[in-house]
C-alpha cells in the first residue's frame, strides 16, 4: 500500500502551494516520521517530478472540470489531492484510475470539509472518461 508515501506526496504538494515550491527537507522529515521504504521514497519522488514538470498542464485540467469553482478558488489541501491524483492518473500506468480516485477522495475527507471527497471524485471520474 502506498497510501502514507500518497500522504506524504500531498503534504508537501499542499506546503507548495503557500511556499511556491518543493521542499526536500519537508520531504525527508516527513518519510522519516512516516517510517517510509526506500519504494515509498522514490514514488514520492516521482510524483513530485511528474508534478514539476506538468502542474501548469494539471491545473488546468482541473480549472476545465470544475463546474462549479475555477481552479484559483478552490481549497488548497482539494487543489494537493487532485494534483497528486493526477499525477498517477496521467504518467502512472502502474496505478489503476480507481485507485488514484479513491487514494485521493480519503485524503480529502481526511484533510479538507466534509464535501470535499466527493468534489475530487467528481472531478477526477470526468477527467477519466476524456
Amino acid at each position: 500500500m502506498r497510501t502514507a508515501a500518497r500522504e506524504v506526496a500531498f503534504k508537501i504538494t499542499f506546503a507548495s502551494r503557500f511556499t511556491g515550491t518543493f521542499d526536500h527537507e519537508l520531504e525527508r522529515a516527513l518519510a522519516k516520521a512516516e517510517n517510509l521504504t526506500k519504494d515509498d521514497c522514490e514514488y514520492v519522488k516521482r510524483i513530485l517530478d511528474a508534478l514539476s514538470l506538468h502542474e501548469g498542464e494539471l491545473l488546468q485540467l482541473i480549472d476545465e472540470n470544475s463546474r462549479d469553482f475555477p481552479e484559483s478558488r478552490l481549497f488548497p489541501a482539494d487543489k494537493s489531492a487532485l494534483l497528486v491524483a493526477l499525477a498517477e492518473i496521467k504518467y502512472f500506468d502502474d496505478i489503476p484510475n480507481v485507485v488514484s480516485i479513491n487514494e485521493a477522495a480519503n485524503i480529502s475527507s481526511k484533510y479538507s470539509s466534509p464535501k470535499s471527497a466527493s468534489f475530487i471524485s467528481g472531478i477526477l471520474s470526468q477527467i477519466i472518461k476524456e
